[in-house]
């Protein structure tokens, strides 16, 4: 089944826009007091008084446009993520690459100046690396030009990396690269440390000796006539033990006696279904 088919919102991408959307509604109508809004905000200058603010900023918008901007991307990618990852694991994921943006831009701000930002486009990035490495060829088709997701997603990635050392537009340009990169650092372990499936033992093949009897003298040399080998006591129990060894060694790992016997248990049965 197509995971991205379908516009029906998952639960905690829902859950996660109404609480921006609450914040966002929040802070303009009760707490419009500045103070509120800066002790939410991630400042890079500031993070070692207010540690906090790694993780609040990404639950705040400076105004309704940045909400529905980063709301979109959420919109769009959330849900086939979510459905991918499993709720819990999504909700984990989303918080782990929004922090991740903060950390990053906190690095960033010991080279080049970073200014204070809010919003959860860091961790939207991170959703859309998500989206993008399990179905990149999927076409975008918001654009007037054909473009897939994984070629969307690099364009971006680049302008943000112009943009974030020579602009300064009061987008949170090095967030985004974060949110990406905690993501891309995050499926790398994932594939490091996934299971690798135990490795099959190949079959043991064992010589078949047919016995010969000797003849009187001047005569030719024959193969003795074939001792017909005793069945088994339960034809069902041999038959699943036959299967279970199949199932693990092969069909090459079976002897001439076993092979005979599910030869003719099958003809068995092919007679009796007749």
């Amino acid at each position: 089944m197509n995971e991205t088919r379908g516009n029906h919102l998952t639960p905690w991408v829902t859950r996660l826009l109404v609480l921006n959307g609450a914040v966002l509604v929040l802070l303009g109508t009760v707490f419009t007091a500045d103070r509120f809004f800066n002790a939410l905000a991630f400042d890079p200058g500031s993070f070692s008084a207010r540690p906090w603010t790694a993780l609040t900023y990404q639950f705040v918008h400076s105004d309704l446009v940045h909400f529905a901007l980063t709301g979109l991307a959420i919109f769009c990618f959330g849900p086939p993520v979510e459905r991918r990852l499993g709720s819990r694991r999504f909700l984990a994921y989303y918080v782990y690459c929004g922090v991740g943006a903060a950390l990053f831009s906190l690095a960033v701000s010991t080279v080049v100046a970073v200014d204070p930002f809010v919003g959860a486009s860091g961790a939207a990035y991170g959703i859309g690396l998500a989206f993008v490495l399990a179905w990149p060829s999927t076409p975008v088709s918001a654009l007037p030009i054909p473009v897939t997701a994984r070629s969307l997603f690099i364009g971006l990635l680049v302008a943000d990396l112009i943009f974030g050392f020579w602009g300064r537009d009061g987008i949170a340009h090095f967030a985004h690269l974060g949110g990406a990169l905690a993501g891309y650092v995050f499926f790398q372990l994932q594939s490091l440390t996934a299971r690798k499936p135990p490795a099959r033992p190949a079959p043991v093949r064992r010589p078949v000796v047919t016995p010969m009897r000797v003849q009187d003298s001047g005569s030719e040399l024959r193969p003795a006539p074939t001792i017909p080998e005793r069945m088994p006591e339960s034809s069902s129990q041999e038959l699943d033990r036959l299967l279970d060894k199949i199932s693990q060694f092969g069909l090459d790992s079976l002897t001439s006696q076993e092979r005979r016997f599910l030869s003719e248990t099958s003809e068995r049965k092919r007679r009796e279904q007749a």
